[in-house]
């Protein structure tokens, strides 16, 4: 791993990373070639909101749309308000939530939910036929204080201290599903999963900018996983399987890029296997490509992959609406699962 040097790290100090970095131009529009960081790039951050303007964002929002309601249900280990985006008509539907930045360097994944906010906050007719049909939480970013680089640990190693994965204890809140012992995932569960008993949850993430289909192919854009702990009921494995048909097949139609199958672990303590074991949720693992900061330099991805890695994960969320509220979702085929190539990373 190559550390910056201190003079660098004066340069990038206070500048917010957020999968950015100029580098060679995309090869392939299907594919994820996109510009890795190189050690040497102005970092920018025009795409991603701060927690300030997200909350702004989101309060904004809240103020002109018919359907949207805004609630805060809990506070992070700094103090600063989670809040869920609620569009619920009609409480017998099914429910579905997306989760965003349980890591708080995996940025995109909230602004591609931001977008969807401003979609199902529209009046137009396709979005009224998802709002009559289904009921959306959307939970953006639940490690806002690891988003901010506001923590109780150094960030000096990173490539520009600005975003970690971890909460501001250092813990890692996609392995506190059991326990619960943050104050982030505690709420999650008391405040969202208790009270809303959601059907299907997709939660969405980034990964290393290396990624594979498969050992020799090419680079993928993002990679999916249903629940793999073995006491997850069919029922519930059936359902997460038929999101994430959808969701590939709504994006390998546009082009927006490769998904791979990520290669996940059994453990309860990840949302992906937990929630479908202990609430019956069918779940969706969606890791997007790149990261905003980290202490490995092959994991920090370029800005201009942004748009497109954002436009992937919109895709991917309507898609999955459209096929909960026309019922498409229930003849999903979840064959696709057994010829997807697995993930392979050629980084470090």
């Amino acid at each position: 791993m190559v550390i910056l040097t201190k003079a660098w790290k004066v340069v990038v100090s206070g500048i917010m990373v957020g999968s950015t970095l100029l580098a060679a131009p995309i090869q392939d529009a299907h594919a994820a070639n996109g510009p890795n960081y190189q050690g040497n790039e102005t970092i920018k951050n025009e795409r991603l909101h701060s927690y300030e303007e997200m909350v702004n964002f989101l309060e904004q929002v809240e103020q002109r749309s018919q359907h949207m309601e805004l609630e805060v249900y809990g506070q992070s280990v700094k103090e600063r308000d989670l809040y869920l985006a609620k569009f619920i008509q009609d409480e017998s539907n099914p429910t579905i939530l997306f989760l965003t930045q349980q890591h708080g360097n995996e940025t995109l994944t909230t602004e591609a939910a931001l977008n969807v906010i401003k979609k199902l906050s529209s009046n137009g007719k396709p979005v009224r036929e998802i709002l009559d049909n289904v009921n959306v939480l959307i939970a953006p970013r639940l490690n806002v204080d690891g988003a901010e680089g506001d923590v109780n640990f150094s960030l000096e190693d990173y490539v520009s201290g600005t975003h970690t994965r971890y909460n501001a204890n250092g813990v890692d809140l996609n392995r506190d599903h059991i326990d619960r012992e943050q104050p982030e995932t505690k709420a999650l569960h008391e405040n969202i999963l208790q009270v809303y008993k959601p059907d299907y949850m997709i939660d969405l993430h980034h990964q290393g900018t290396q990624v594979t289909l498969g050992e020799d192919g090419p680079l993928v854009s993002g990679s999916i996983l249903y629940p793999t702990n073995d006491q997850v009921p069919e029922d519930v494995l059936q359902g997460s399987k038929q999101l994430g048909s959808v969701l590939y097949g709504a994006i390998e139609a546009k082009g927006y890029g490769i998904l791979s199958k990520y290669p996940g672990g059994t453990a309860n303590t990840i949302s992906r296997n937990g929630l479908a074991n202990e609430y019956g949720i069918s779940t969706l693992l969606f890791e997007m490509r790149g990261m905003a900061d980290h202490y490995r330099e092959d994991y920090v991805l370029g800005q201009k992959s942004n748009g497109k890695l954002i436009q992937q994960g919109v895709t991917g969320m309507m898609a999955v609406l459209e096929s909960i509220a026309d019922d498409s979702i229930y003849e999903a085929d979840v064959s696709f699962w057994d010829d997807l190539t697995e993930s392979y990373y050629q980084g470090e």
